[in-house]
């Protein structure tokens, strides 16, 4: 969702910051228990976004009442069919907490350190142009304080494999996450490491590669016999260098020409080694519920390494939000707070929030990447409604 693939992002950082001023009390029984979430208000914020043409959404929650699941929409402009309650989809840099969960896995077993050097696992790769892998530490890439350049950024890499003609030619090339690095490490760094926060691809991909060195095998790999398998999230794969989702799915749009802002190009198929690392994992909303569920109720990490990953940096680009290790905290004023990732790539748009007890989950997925500005309705309308009398 960052940069061209980040579209949804940056319109979400406005979202973020009008959820925090035009939310209402947080919903409470009287006797002080969570209320029963009045779910018509979200069905009616899902059809809103529809209406304001969001080709097709699809939507699951989780409380302590039980899970809700609903859709609205198409999921095929062509022919019709609509939006299915669990279909898969690519869900883009949400991708990044999975992994962030594996290498604080790591640290708990004492196979790294956060404040270990990029350099130490990966020596020699991040150099030149003012970039330097010894001072960069694995904490700096999960809470992206790096200053690495982002490569998605890139204006000549977004023109060949993000925008236009440039997409549509070359959605289906096979991308090696060195090739990605190399357009990172042309520039300069944004700033010096720990300076201040800004989100960069480069530094999940980093991430992965050290997950890499450290297991001696596929990060793939580990983070199915990690967190994929021991939940039991059968929705949940990566894609390798396939083309295609798994079934059930529905297409995923995108508006490639801004010059064209009338146009939708149908983008379902690309590589999936184009995400590697950083935003290539396909999922559902179910299944996203349950990672995110299973993580903040510490079922994933011990409690030091997950009061690690909930410690925060500010963000300067959303005001209210701060951002820990590769998940994002920003607080309802209705009192909720909230823990979340998003994530788009062409064609998809996807949110995944948790209360911070972890008992109350709501993900989403739009079959298009635009229609950020329908978010903050949604978002404020599962948590923040109150209940009918």
């Amino acid at each position: 969702m960052r940069t061209r693939a980040r579209a949804g992002v940056v319109a979400m950082g406005a979202v973020v910051a009008a959820i925090t001023a035009f939310t209402s009390p947080a919903p409470v029984s009287r006797d002080g228990a969570p209320a029963r979430v009045d779910h018509s208000a979200t069905q009616r914020a899902i059809d809103a976004a529809v209406r304001a043409g969001v080709p097709g959404v699809t939507v699951q929650t989780r409380d302590t009442h039980g899970v809700w699941r609903t859709e609205a929409g198409v999921g095929n402009l062509e022919t019709g069919a609509p939006r299915g309650k669990n279909d898969r989809f690519r869900v883009g840099s949400i991708s990044d907490t999975f992994v962030a969960t594996v290498l604080l896995q790591m640290e708990a077993e004492h196979r790294l350190s956060l404040d270990d050097t990029v350099a130490h696992h990966l020596p020699g790769l991040v150099t030149g142009n003012g970039n330097d892998g010894r001072r960069i530490t694995v904490r700096q890439l999960l809470n992206h304080t790096s200053g690495l350049f982002d490569y998605l950024s890139d204006q000549e890499y977004g023109e060949t494999y993000l925008q236009g003609d440039g997409f549509l030619e070359h959605r289906y090339d096979t991308l090696t996450p060195g090739q990605r690095l190399k357009v990172a490490l042309s520039h300069e760094p944004l700033f010096a490491p720990g300076a201040r926060h800004s989100f960069s691809t480069t530094n999940d991909v980093l991430a992965a590669l050290i997950v890499e060195k450290i297991a001696g095998r596929p990060y793939e790999d580990e983070v199915r016999d990690r967190i994929i398998e021991p939940l039991g999230l059968k929705a949940t794969s990566y894609p390798g260098n396939s083309v295609r989702l798994p079934r059930p799915s529905s297409r995923g749009y995108s508006k490639l020409f801004p010059s064209q802002p009338d146009r939708v190009d149908d983008v379902t198929e690309v590589n999936g080694s184009q995400g590697w690392g950083s935003s290539d994992l396909i999922s559902s909303a179910a299944d996203l519920n349950r990672f995110y569920g299973a993580l903040m109720r510490g079922k994933l990490l011990p409690p030091r390494q997950l009061k690690a990953m909930k410690t925060t940096v500010a963000n300067p680009d959303f005001p209210g939000a701060s951002y820990g290790l590769d998940i994002e905290r920003f607080a309802l004023s209705c009192g909720t707070v909230l823990w979340y990732h998003d994530g788009a790539v062409p064609g998809w748009l996807t949110l995944a929030a948790t209360t911070e007890d972890g008992r109350h989950q709501l993900a989403f997925d739009y079959n298009a990447d635009w229609g950020a500005e329908t978010v903050l309705p949604l978002v404020n309308a599962e948590y923040c409604t109150e209940p009918a009398p």
